[in-house]
This record gives C-alpha cells, structure tokens and sequence, in this order.
C-alpha cells in the first residue's frame, strides 16, 4: 500500500474528503445519464408525435376538406364507410399490431427481420379476408339503390384498406427499435401525396368520397413501400433464429383472441353511432357527428402515437422489474395525458365558433355547442391510455376486453334508445358514461393485479 493511500486511512478529514468527491462524482454522473436519458426520450417522444401528427394531420386535412366541399349526406357516407373500416384495423390491430408492439420488445426482440418478414404474410391473408367483406357490403349498397354516396365511399374503403393497413405496419415496425425518425419522413411523404392529391382532385371536379380514399391508397401503398425499403437500416441483424410463421400465429392467436373481442367492445362504445344516426336520422346528421368529432382528432391520434412508443418500454419494464414496480409509470402517463388534454380543450372551446367557421366555412355551426361535452369525454378517454398501456404490456388483453365489455354493454343499453331519442345529444351523453366506466374498471383490474404480482427480478428492481 502506498504512503498516501496510508495516509488517507490514518485521516479521516483526508477519508471523508475523498468520499465526499466520490459521491459527487457520482451524483454528476447519474445527473448526466439522468439529463441524457430524459433528452433520448423527449427527441423520440417528438418524433413519434411529429409522425403521427404527420398522418393525423393529413387525415384531419381530408375530412375538413370533404366536410366543405361534400354535401352533408355525401360527407355522412364518407364518415359511416370509415367508420366500418376503423372495425377492421381494431381487428387487425388485435392480430397483428398490438401483439407486434409487445413482442418486438419481448419474445422477438433479438429477431426482428425475420419477425418482421413472418408478419407481412400475415398481413397479407388478414387484408385479404378485409377486402373481400368491405368490398361486398359495397356490393349490397348499390344494389340496395343506397343514395349519398354511399357505395362508392365503401368501395373506396375496400381498396384502400390494405394499403393503409401495410402503411400503417412499416410505420410500427420502426417502433420496434425504437426509431422513430424514418417513419416521420414517411408519414411526411403521405401527407404531400394524400393532401396534394386531394387539390388536384378538387381542382378538377373529382371531388368524392370514393376519390378521397382512393387517394389515400395510393399514398399509403407508395409510402408504405418506400419503408419497407429503409427498414433493415434501422433493424439490428438477428442473433436468434426466426420464428416460422406457425410460432408466431399461435403466439399472436394466443394474445390476439382476447383482443379481438376487446377490438369489437372498443367499436361499440365509441363507432356504432355512426350507422345509429344513419339509420334513425340520416346520413346528413352522421356527417354532423362526424364534423363534431374532428376536433378531437388530433389529441387522440398524437396519444396514439405516444401510446406506440411507450409500450414496447413498458414491455421491457414491466419483465425486468415486475408489475408491481410500474405503478409510477402509469401515474405518469395519466397526468400527462390528462394535462394535454386540458390544455388542448382550454384553448378550443372559448374559440369554438370561429374554428368551426374557419374549418367548415360556416356550415355545422348547429353543433358546435357540443364541443364541451366531447372535451369532457376525451379527457376521461386520455385517462385510460394509463392502465391500458401497462396491461397490455403485460399481454393480458382479456382485462381491457372486461374493461371494455362494460363500456360497450352501457353505450348499448343506453346509447341506442339515447340515440333514437336524443340525437347528437344521446350520443356525447353516452360516450361520456362509457369512457367513466372503461378508465375506472381498467385502473380497478390494473389495481389487483399490481397487489397479487410477484416482482420479476429483484435485483434490477434494487438498482432502479
């Protein structure tokens, strides 16, 4: 042993000083992995925003524009057939989607090419059946002699739908390294081809709902095309065997039947007033709902996005430390989606009629007095991406199923005679109830299994 390490034992001025510089070289470094961890997050958090805003952006521009330009009944077809096709992709997303965010984070983190290239013939077989049930709904329509536009806004929607469906996979599958950055310049890419499209359209008296999906299609397809092109500069090689197409159905089918039924329970409570208000008040008044629910597009769609990022995190978070050490995450995510979502409505509802004059050019003005009560339900609908993010990280979608059951079963029992009776009224009263019984049965199922799981792995759960 040296003189000085001699020293610095015999003193314990000398020891205390030289454990006091310890500490704070520590404290800085943990500051600095604090400050670049937090800053990792905000650049990725941004993009993922930034991307889905992107598409939100130009879906939102689509609809606005479609609402001026459209009659109102035109306008209620373009919003019932999209309303059909948004009951597809939950069924699409309970298959393939929402288990791709889990296990690429988990199972399949170590093998993402190959599970990749497994889920685009996947993809593959589950448009396929989506085609084929759109495209003959379509069919009944027109022989049906439906008015409005109707079978010409379904036939677009069944051509469109696998293009936004494989669109919308690429995207995910940059989310599974957590690299946003390539999916916001392709989501940039649609919005110019959709929106630029959309112009030209109106310039030269195109202008339909069957157009308008066909626009997206075309954009979808190109830009999906062109990720699939970068993917491999963002996805790490394997260093496990793939998984056969066999392995990964059952593991999807195994995770994707609870969510299927929850897909079905998550459309009732929030879609089926749609063709409700097209069956008892005509497809003008779903073309006023639809116009109504606009304004919370952009909120829900930039929780999507965050909701995308943040559960293959949570995935990992919850395997590594158990769930019962995730209480703070949800905390967190509540309140900033809470926080948002009030923000956002603070600001919109004092301006409601200007925005309503500026995006509809003074048409739908007779609801825009509903605009507070839509807040009110999406501020409830924000609260619940909390428990809903942890529990399908934990690939237990049978509770959301539950959760959402109970939703569904109080939007039928009420929202339908509400509906018929009330109107536009029944409807904003009967999200509101349903989006209240999702959030608080889903925290009450988030609560037990907290209390009842077993931590994972203590050791890491030490180090955190």
């Amino acid at each position: 042993m040296s003189s000085s390490n001699t020293e610095e034992l015999l003193n314990p001025e000398l020891c205390g000083e030289g454990v006091a510089v310890a500490e704070l070289e520590a404290s800085e470094a943990m500051a600095r992995g604090f400050s670049g961890k937090f800053a990792h997050w905000v650049t990725r958090g941004g993009l993922a925003i930034l991307d889905q805003g992107l598409i939100s952006g130009s879906n939102f521009l689509v609809s606005l524009l479609l609402a001026r330009w459209l009659a109102q009944d035109q306008y209620g077809a373009f919003a019932l057939a999209f309303s059909f096709f948004l009951l597809l992709s939950y069924v699409y997303q309970s298959f393939l989607a929402e288990p791709q965010a889990v296990f690429s984070g988990s199972s399949y983190s170590k093998s993402l090419r190959g599970y990749l290239n497994t889920l685009l013939g996947i993809h593959l077989i589950l448009t396929a059946f989506g085609v084929i049930l759109l495209g003959g709904v379509a069919a009944i329509a027109a022989a049906m002699g439906k008015d409005g536009g109707l079978p010409g806004a379904l036939a677009g929607i069944a051509i469109a739908s696998p293009c936004i469906l494989f669109f919308w996979l690429m995207r995910r599958s940059f989310y599974m390294n957590l690299a946003p950055a390539r999916a916001t310049v392709g989501a940039f890419i649609y919005f110019l081809v959709v929106t630029g499209g959309l112009f030209v359209a109106y310039k030269r008296a195109l202008m339909s709902p069957f157009s308008a999906y066909l626009l997206m299609a075309i954009g979808a397809v190109g830009t999906g095309l062109f990720l699939l092109s970068q993917i491999n500069k963002v996805l790490p090689p394997d260093t496990e065997a793939p998984p056969t197409r066999a392995q990964v159905w059952h593991k999807h089918w195994e995770y994707g039947r609870w969510a299927l039924a929850g897909s079905v329970v998550t459309w009732i409570p929030y879609y089926m007033y749609y063709p409700l208000v097209s069956e008892f008040s005509g497809l003008a008044q779903a073309g006023q709902l639809r116009a109504l629910m606009n304004l919370s597009l952009p909120i829900e769609q930039s929780y999507t996005a965050l909701s995308i990022l943040l559960l293959p995190y949570a995935a990992r978070l919850c395997r590594e430390q158990g769930l019962s050490a995730t209480a703070p995450l949800v905390r967190r995510i509540i309140m900033l989606f809470v926080g948002g979502a009030v923000v956002y409505w603070a600001v919109l509802i004092p301006l409601k009629v200007p925005v309503f004059h500026l995006l509809y050019g003074g048409k739908y003005m007779q609801v825009a007095h509903f605009i507070p009560y839509v807040a009110i339900g999406t501020t409830l609908w924000s609260a619940a991406f909390g428990p809903t993010i942890l529990l399908r990280a934990i690939e237990s979608p049978d509770s959301i199923f539950w959760a959402r059951l109970a939703a569904s079963v109080l939007s039928l029992l009420v929202g339908v005679p509400a509906t018929k009776w009330f109107g536009l009224w029944g409807v904003v009263i009967s999200l509101i109830l349903a989006n209240i019984a999702a959030f608080l049965i889903s925290m009450y199922i988030l609560q037990r299994k907290s209390t009842t799981a077993p931590v994972l792995n203590p050791v890491l759960q030490g180090e955190g």
